[in-house]
């Protein structure tokens, strides 16, 4: 391996060449993704999508889908299905089946018993406020419990009664016997077993005890021989006791290894947090596309390959910090910039009248796709005496340097004609503007144009009697401050954006009536937008992306 390429190694990439290098496992590469199914996922989970499928496919490796589903309270079916989509859309497939760690209840359990043989764990009757106590802190060494030197029958006998029913909802739990005088607050006796009773997705009532994440999470790597467990940050301080499982059972010696999680400006990463707002009725749902949800991100128009980039440029990195959101913005432009096709869409709409256009007559003007891709095509639109434009692209006294229409100057149409403008039409009453009255050139069509005119700006427009009105919802922020969740004296609610969403009535070239849920789009000079799940041929619905302005490249040019 050259210098060049060794330095371009991220730490996570150094630790596995390291293995493969000693031989470890064979050479053997197999992560795994282990989501818990108690909600959505974010766009933190979509960072350790992204480094745990690439990660094993560049060494040629597994990535296995396990649903961490040790929590029967807060877990639905409906979740589990959703993580799966998020992942397929995303656009990896996970090996063999999936996973779940209820797969492994019959196996844990023989574990537990294990170590309740081997003398390092026992039954604890203490409540949860005494255990609590117990622990000390982190200048203060924890106390024993009373229930510790139980014996090795008494603890298979009360552990057995657990499994078995006999006992309610928190009277007693399974505690490893680690030390509590650890330094580290989890090596200090952690709680293995507690009693829910509780109906399980899967399971069922097979079950009324169930695994905490720190007994689940290392022994189902291990049981799937999982050679590198990509964990976040917040994890670091949890790997000892990883070990000291792993080590006392005599199991496969999986290696926990933690990066930075991705933490986005505007956005929250908290599932709680996702969920109040979901239930309080601050979104429309889980996919709604304020939310940093991947499945709300792919009804904005996010596209997948947008985010992987997005994940991947962000990079892998040993202490948390946060990205600015405007990074997932450029790498969502420039993915969009590429592939999407223009349309015209008028989104704050005032008449044109082309008073020298013969009434009736339609003409069908040709324009190109996307002068991104040459392989797009053209299509034909509608051309007629009325029209709508942007009422922004005309103003009675303009500034200097304003190209757009205004009395006495000249403008073309996107693909069609050049307009000279000669008056605003308004109403009486209020002032406003009701129509813009233009004649045209009819020898300067766009790419026959014999005319001579110059002009200065161009505009996009649709025909009024073509026109198809269209809900276009236009999103901004969900959160008005960078970072909502970090003000300790204050509820991230606080920062909710009112303005976050604005619903209009736009009109848009008639071809839009197709446009199938999920499709993607410029609309000329506006931004980017994305035919909503909710569009049809009768009331096409659109959501805003992107805007076009790319304030971003600024910052890396």
């Amino acid at each position: 391996m050259s210098e060049e390429s060794k330095e371009s190694l991220n730490f996570i990439e150094e630790f596995i060449e390291e293995d493969i290098r000693n031989g470890k496992h064979a050479g053997r590469v197999h992560t795994r993704f282990p989501p818990e199914p108690n909600g959505y996922l974010h766009i933190g989970h979509a960072k350790a999508i992204v480094l745990n499928f690439e990660i094993a496919k560049k060494y040629g490796g597994l990535t296995n889908l396990r649903l961490d589903d040790t929590n029967p309270t807060t877990e639905k079916t409906d979740y589990v299905e959703n993580i799966k989509n998020d992942i397929r859309w995303l656009g990896y497939q996970w090996h063999d089946t999936e996973y779940y760690a209820s797969d492994y209840f019959g196996q844990l359990y023989e574990y537990a018993l294990l170590l309740i043989r081997k003398g390092l764990a026992y039954v604890d009757d203490s409540t949860p406020e005494e255990i609590a106590a117990m622990k000390g802190s982190t200048d203060k060494p924890g106390t024993n419990s009373p229930y510790r030197e139980r014996s090795i029958e008494e603890n298979l006998r009360l552990f057995e009664g657990m499994k078995n029913s006999e006992f309610p909802d928190g009277s007693r739990v399974l505690r490893a016997k680690v030390d509590m005088s650890h330094p580290n607050m989890h090596m200090r006796d952690p709680i293995m077993y507690r009693i829910k009773h509780e109906h399980h997705h899967r399971t069922g009532d097979d079950w009324c005890i169930y695994p905490m994440y720190d007994f689940a999470h290392g022994q189902s790597d291990s049981i799937e021989g999982i050679t590198h467990s990509l964990c976040s940050l917040e994890f670091i301080h949890h790997r000892p006791l990883y070990d000291w499982f792993i080590q006392n059972l005599e199991i496969f010696p999986s290696r926990q290894i933690e990066f930075a999680r991705m933490n986005v400006t505007y956005m929250i990463t908290s599932k709680r947090k996702l969920l109040k707002l979901v239930e309080d009725n601050f979104v429309t749902g889980w996919d709604d596309p304020r939310m940093p949800t991947i499945a709300g991100m792919r009804r904005r128009g996010f596209p997948p390959a947008a985010i992987r980039e997005f994940c991947n440029r962000a990079g892998i990195a040993k202490r948390d910090n946060l990205i600015g959101i405007e990074l997932l913005e450029f790498c969502v432009r420039e993915e969009l910039n590429r592939t999407t096709n223009r349309v015209m869409a008028v989104l704050d709409p005032v008449k044109l009248v082309i008073t020298n256009y013969p009434e009736g007559q339609v003409e069908y003007l040709e324009t190109e796709n996307n002068p991104e891709d040459e392989k797009a095509g053209v299509r034909t639109l509608p051309f007629s005496r009325e029209l709508y434009i942007e009422r922004d692209d005309f103003m009675e006294d303009p500034p200097k340097k304003y190209f757009r229409l205004a009395p006495g100057q000249d403008v073309r149409l996107k693909s069609a004609y050049i307009l000279h403008c000669e008056k605003a039409v308004k109403d009486p009453a209020s002032g406003e503007i009701t129509a813009i009255h233009c004649t045209y050139y009819p020898d300067s069509r766009s790419g026959a144009d014999t005319s001579g005119v110059k002009a200065k700006g161009t505009i996009h427009w649709v025909s009024v009697a073509h026109a198809k009105e269209a809900e276009v919802r236009m999103y901004d922020r969900l959160f008005t401050d960078p970072e909502p969740a970090s003000h300790e004296d204050k509820d991230f609610l606080e920062f909710f954006n009112p303005e976050s969403l604005n619903v209009i009535t736009a009109y848009v070239e008639p071809s839009l009536a197709d446009a199938q849920g999920g499709e993607q789009f410029q609309f000329i000079r506006k931004g980017y937008f994305c035919a909503d799940p909710d569009t049809s041929a009768d009331k096409p619905v659109f959501n805003l992306t992107v805007g076009l302005k790319d304030s971003f490249a600024k910052k890396l040019g």
